[in-house]
C-alpha cells in the first residue's frame, strides 16, 4: 500500500526550507537523494501527476523527523507532462498508522497535506526575503497563537 501525495507548493529558498523544518522540530537531510515510505506503489493510490512510480523514493533532498520512520522527499518539481517545472516540491507517503508504515505520523504532525510545513516554509521565506531588501522584521505572537511578521523599513 503506498499513498504518495504530492504538495503544491514550490520551493526556490532552500535556507527557508531548512528553517521551516527547525520551527516544525524537523530534520533538513541536505543531499539525501531517497526518503522513506512504503517502498513500491502497488496501484491502489494514483501517483502524482508529472511522476512516475519509479520516481517515487527519490529526491534531492530529504525531511526526518524523529520518531517517525516515513519522511518527505524534497524533489525537482513536474508539470503534470512530466517535464520538470521551476523549482522543487514536496512528496510523501501517508499511508498508514502503526507500525513500519507511519505515514499518518507526518500527517498529524505537519497537517493534511502539510500545510502546517508550507505556512512555515511562506513564513521563513518571506523573512528572508525582507532581509534582503534591506527591512527589519519581528515575529509576535497574537492572543489566538497565531504568529504574525511584521516588517519595517529602517
Amino acid at each position: 500500500m503506498s499513498h504518495v501525495e504530492s504538495v503544491n507548493v514550490v520551493i526556490t529558498d532552500l535556507k527557508a526550507l531548512e528553517a521551516a523544518c527547525a520551527r516544525m522540530g524537523a530534520v533538513f537531510a541536505k543531499d539525501k537523494s531517497t526518503y522513506n515510505w512504503f517502498g513500491v506503489s502497488v496501484g491502489d493510490y494514483p501517483v502524482p501527476a508529472g511522476f512516475k512510480a519509479a520516481d517515487l523514493g527519490k529526491c534531492a533532498h530529504a525531511i526526518q523527523v524523529p520518531g517517525i520512520k516515513y519522511e518527505i522527499g524534497v524533489v525537482p518539481a513536474r508539470n503534470p507532462d512530466g517535464t520538470l517545472a521551476k523549482g522543487l516540491t514536496l512528496l510523501y507517503d501517508f499511508y498508514g498508522s502503526t507500525g513500519r508504515h507511519d505515514g499518518q505520523k507526518l500527517k498529524r504532525h505537519f497537517g493534511d497535506g502539510l500545510t502546517k510545513l508550507v505556512d512555515a516554509y511562506s513564513f521563513e521565506a518571506l523573512k528572508a526575503k525582507a532581509r534582503a531588501q534591506g527591512h527589519l522584521s519581528r515575529e509576535v505572537t497574537r492572543a489566538d497563537g497565531k504568529i504574525e511578521l511584521r516588517v519595517s523599513v529602517p
